[in-house]
C-alpha cells in the first residue's frame, strides 16, 4: 500500500474513534498530574504565577468553545463541519470562519485541550500532548482533505492554496450566507461544555491531593471537600442535563431551517 494511501486509512479509522482516543489521552494526563508535584505552589497559597496561568488556561480554553460555537452555528448540514461518523460534504464550505482556517473545529478543539494542559501547570506533559493531538489530527485531516479534493476538485483546490489548514489567517475573513444559529450550537455543544468543566475540576482536585501529600502534616485527606471548582461543575451538569432534556423532550432547540 502507498503510504499517502495508508495515512488516508488511517486518518479515516481515526475520524470514526475521534470522540474516544482523545480521552485516553486524557486520562493518562491526569495520572501524570497525580505525580507531578506543582513547582508553582508554596504551603500556603497561590502565588500570582499560578493565578496568571489559571486565569489563561480558562481563557485558552474558553476560546477553543468560541471557535467551535462559531463553526457550528453557521455550518449548514452536510457538509464537512457538520458529519460525525463518515466523510461526508455535499458542498464545501468557503466562507466564514472557512475563510480563514480549513480545519476550525479540530482548531477549537486543540485550544480546549490546550487550556486543560496549561491548567496543569506541567510543561513537559504540555508539549508531549501537544504532539501526540498534532500527529493523530494530521491523519484525520489528511483524510478529509483527500476526500474534498475528489468531491470539489479544483474548487477545493484552489481554496486550500489561500486557506491554511489550522492557523487562521484572520485578514482572509469572508462573511458567510448563514446567520448564526445559536440553537443548533446548544444542541450540540452541551456534551463538550460539561467535559471540559469536568476536566479542569478533575485536575484541580488531583492537585489539592498532591498539595496535601507534600505539605499537610494532618492524618488523612478529605476527598469530599467541596471546592469552588465542585460548585461550578454542579452548576455545568444542571445546565447541561437541562440542555439534553430540552433537546430531546422539546422542540425548544430545534433549528428553525431543520439544519441537522
Amino acid at each position: 500500500m502507498a503510504l499517502v494511501d495508508s495515512f488516508e486509512r488511517n486518518g479515516n479509522i481515526l475520524f470514526k474513534h475521534r470522540g474516544q482516543i482523545p480521552v485516553l489521552i486524557f486520562v493518562a494526563g491526569l495520572v501524570a498530574v497525580f505525580f507531578t508535584k506543582p513547582a508553582l505552589y508554596n504551603s500556603t497559597a497561590e502565588n500570582a504565577a499560578t493565578i496568571t496561568l489559571t486565569v489563561i488556561a480558562a481563557l485558552v480554553s474558553l476560546s477553543g468553545m468560541v471557535v467551535r460555537a462559531y463553526t457550528i452555528g453557521t455550518t449548514p448540514h452536510g457538509t464537512s463541519g457538520r458529519n460525525t461518523d463518515k466523510q461526508l460534504a455535499k458542498q464545501l464550505n468557503t466562507k466564514g470562519i472557512y475563510s480563514m482556517v480549513r480545519h476550525p473545529l479540530y482548531l477549537g478543539n486543540y485550544l480546549m485541550w490546550a487550556g486543560l494542559l496549561i491548567y496543569t501547570m506541567n510543561f513537559p506533559l504540555f508539549v508531549i500532548v501537544s504532539l501526540v493531538y498534532w500527529l493523530y489530527y494530521e491523519r484525520i485531516m489528511f483524510a478529509e482533505e483527500r476526500y474534498l479534493e475528489r468531491e470539489f476538485g479544483d474548487t477545493y483546490r484552489e481554496w486550500s492554496l489561500k486557506v491554511p489548514a489550522f492557523l487562521p489567517a484572520f485578514q482572509k475573513f469572508e462573511k458567510g450566507d448563514i446567520p448564526f444559529s445559536m440553537r443548533s450550537v446548544l444542541r450540540r455543544e452541551y456534551s463538550g461544555f460539561f467535559a471540559l468543566v469536568l476536566g479542569f475540576v478533575a485536575i484541580d482536585y488531583i492537585r489539592a491531593y498532591v498539595l496535601w501529600k507534600e505539605y499537610s502534616t494532618t492524618c488523612c485527606y478529605n476527598y469530599f471537600q467541596v471546592r469552588p471548582s465542585f460548585i461550578i461543575l454542579i452548576v455545568a451538569f444542571i445546565i447541561t442535563i437541562t440542555l439534553r432534556t430540552l433537546k430531546h423532550h422539546s422542540k425548544i432547540l430545534s433549528s428553525e431551517e431543520n439544519r441537522d
